[in-house]
């Protein structure tokens, strides 16, 4: 059964990429349309098994991971000042605009500060994947909007510890940010002195394609290592192709991560997203979907456009950073997941979350497409009079 469905998210993530790029649009809006439509909320192709998530998993691990190997540290040194400032700011905004809705629908303030979060994580995955396709992954807009999403990530993690330990919890606030100063603290430090080195050793071991195994191999220990700690997977394989690219190897591994990567895995994790469309138990918030959806868009374009704006971008690069950070993804899923076990959330509004979520990942790559899109200019002709 696993072969079979794997052959129709592969099916179905190609023909409806084709689709989308004839239509002008980047490939990955196909695929998240494909896995809306063969996933169990229209045609029911296939299920959102255990197997499907992890295979989804390692899929955005390896694309982050390309991401990290992509990533001029010149450029990204040069954005952390934007990054910063984005990042609070998208955090900001929706969390305020998040706690004033639910408040407004008669929760209370721990579920309504708990709805904020969920509307301020940012996934960049989407985005990453629009912008390398449109080649602008590496614009000073496409740095910003990575640091901003690492950024974004620890915040919410942290207020998420915050407002557990409020609410009895057993999270530690003090642990949290121990573990996550622990975790950047020994990722730099290998990065630095390791990586290079273990690299090296591990290309030279006489076995196909050594190089490309070892990245693997670290990439992976850094996402774990990452997980461990209570940071995204996403942000310790981002953090190890980084450190893979500053070395000799890093642009052949780059070439081969992509085929493991784009043959399979990649395709998975945007098709996947699609299946978490729920139409059943919708009910009485149907209502609530597009309000809270235009919430969700314009309080990540505000506040990471001003983020960048008072970071010292023009107003049309403001727009793009604050566009890139829209998405809300996998990470906002994980949340609305602990909310709904937790009792932070029911069954109706934990279903109008998911909606939201992918309404915003679907509304990124063509927001991404239209902001980057220049005008070309047009020839002057010269009107002689004769």
């Amino acid at each position: 059964m696993l072969i079979l469905e794997l052959a129709i998210i592969l099916i179905a993530a190609k023909i409806a990429g084709h689709i989308s790029v004839r239509f002008g649009q980047p490939s990955v809006l196909g695929q998240l349309i494909a896995g809306i439509l063969i996933g169990p909320a229209v045609l029911g192709w296939v299920d959102n098994s255990d197997i499907i998530h992890e295979l989804s998993n390692i899929g955005v691990i390896i694309l982050m991971f390309i991401a990290g190997l992509e990533t001029d540290l010149k450029q990204f040194k040069a954005s952390v000042k934007a990054s910063t400032y984005v990042g609070f700011m998208g955090v900001v905004f929706p969390l305020a605009g998040g706690y004033v809705l639910s408040s407004m629908l008669g929760m209370n303030t721990f579920e309504a500060l708990f709805f904020g979060l969920v509307l301020s994580a940012t996934s960049v995955s989407i985005s990453v994947q629009t912008l390398r396709e449109m080649n602008r992954l590496q614009s000073k807009e496409g740095m910003a909007i990575l640091g901003a999403a690492v950024l974004d990530d620890i915040i919410v993690i942290i207020l998420l510890a915050f407002l557990m330990s409020f609410m009895g919890g057993d999270v530690s606030i003090e642990e949290v940010i121990l573990m996550k100063a622990a975790f950047f603290a020994v990722a730099l430090l290998v990065a630095w002195k390791v990586v290079p080195w273990a690299l090296s050793k591990l290309a030279a071991f006489r076995i196909p394609h050594a190089p490309i195994v070892a990245a693997l191999l670290i990439c992976f220990a850094y996402a774990y290592y990452a997980e461990a700690t209570g940071v995204a997977a996403i942000i310790g394989a981002y953090l190890a192709g980084i450190a893979i690219g500053q070395t000799t190897h890093g642009h052949k591994i780059m070439e081969q991560a992509e085929i493991v990567g784009y043959s399979l895995f990649v395709p998975v994790f945007f098709v996947s997203i699609g299946f978490s469309a729920q139409i059943s138990g919708l009910g009485e918030y149907v209502w609530l979907i597009v309000p809270l959806s235009v919430l969700a868009v314009l309080t990540k374009m505000i506040g990471g456009g001003l983020g960048a704006k008072f970071a010292g971008y023009e107003w049309m690069p403001s727009i793009r950073v604050g566009a890139g950070m829209v998405s809300r993804g996998e990470v906002a899923l994980i949340l609305a997941s602990m909310g709904l076990k937790d009792g932070l959330l029911d069954g109706g509004l934990f279903t109008t979350l998911i909606i939201v979520v992918l309404v915003t990942t679907l509304v990124t790559p063509p927001l991404l497409k239209l902001l980057f899109t220049e005008k070309k200019k047009q020839p002057q002709t010269m009107n002689q009079s004769m």
